[in-house]
């Protein structure tokens, strides 16, 4: 028996061939985020100190990590990756900025300090 996709949404079936292919439709892969990325400086909830945040990354989970050591590495500190975003320790926000100019990215900046 064949069936027809009306495009209506799939309420019951049991054939194994419909219900793999309305789990697969039914998979969500997040959305990159668009724009251009977000340099900031952030201090909230630092006990004062600086941190440069990095938002709005067009990037999947290994390549943000690989970026993320470039970016440590090119500042001479350490860093993190929490939920998308890169927190650089320290005021460093000329120095990514210049280098994700350099790797192609539209860079804007945002909050902080001047």
């Amino acid at each position: 028996m064949k069936s027809k996709h009306t495009g209506a949404t799939l309420v019951y079936s049991t054939d194994p061939a419909v219900l793999r292919a309305a789990q697969a439709a039914q998979t969500i892969t997040p959305a990159l985020p668009t724009g251009p990325v977000r340099v900031g400086l952030d201090t909230k909830a630092r006990r004062g100190r600086d941190v440069t945040v990095v938002q709005n990354l067009p990037l999947d989970a290994t390549a943000l990590t690989a970026l993320s050591k470039r970016l440590k590495a090119a500042c001479g500190t350490g860093g993190t990756v929490k939920d998308g975003i890169i927190e650089i320790q320290g005021d460093h926000r000329e120095k990514v900025t210049a280098l994700l100019i350099e790797l192609g990215h539209s860079v804007k900046r945002a909050g902080g300090k001047a």
